[in-house]
């Protein structure tokens, strides 16, 4: 194992949580063109096959993901899909470890797409209270040239991309955790109303 090896893992885990095709379409195409080495457990994603299937799957995407709503469904769909392939992507990445690793490495490689999944769709969730459609798009397209920004970065400049790996990750986390206290008082507000407006008047 080295630290490509684990660039690879993080930064792939990480982006499925964004863009789940794009991430397989970059890498396989990174592969394919010999930009980027992969672990034999990874090369089929260079595999014609691999490729137009995340590409077709990758522009339905980039459409859906720009419809307010739409994304909402789409991400909660995806919560079933993007988790379990992120950890399929760090235990290839980290294939050389020993067997009783690959566990621990795809737990971890599941958990890092979950953050960032929960961070992109709780902010989704968010924006999209808002009437204006401008800012689901530019968000979007921030997720995209992330997704595939880091992964190229992987390919580059391992070094790089796991410190921005993990700072995304961190954001991720962060973002997680002030939305969450944001939705908890937003909701706690509609309880307490609503039951000081059912509660029998006294007197």
């Amino acid at each position: 194992m080295d630290l490509a090896n684990i660039s690879l893992a993080l930064g792939s885990s990480l982006a499925a949580g964004l863009n789940l095709y794009l991430t397989v379409l970059t890498l396989g195409l990174l592969g394919r063109y010999e930009i980027l080495s992969l672990p034999a457990e990874l090369e089929v994603l260079s595999h014609p096959w691999v490729l137009i299937t995340a590409g077709v799957l990758f522009a339905i995407e980039f459409v859906a993901d720009k419809v307010p709503y739409v994304d909402n469904l789409w991400d909660s769909i995806h919560a079933f899909i993007r988790v379990p392939a992120g950890a399929l992507l760090a235990v290839g990445a980290m294939s050389d470890l020993p067997p009783e690793w690959l566990w621990p490495a795809g737990l971890v490689g599941g958990f890092i797409t979950f953050s960032t999944h929960g961070a992109k769709s709780s902010l989704r969730l968010a924006v999209n209270a808002s009437p204006e459609p401008v800012s689901n798009i530019i968000l979007s397209l921030a997720e995209d040239v992330t997704s595939f920004g880091l992964l190229w970065l992987v390919s580059q400049h391992p070094y790089l991309a796991l410190i921005l790996a993990a700072v995304l990750f961190i954001v991720s986390l962060t973002i997680l955790y002030t939305l969450f206290r944001f939705f908890r008082m937003v909701f706690s507000r509609l309880w307490g109303r609503s039951r000081r407006g059912v509660s029998p008047s006294t007197g």
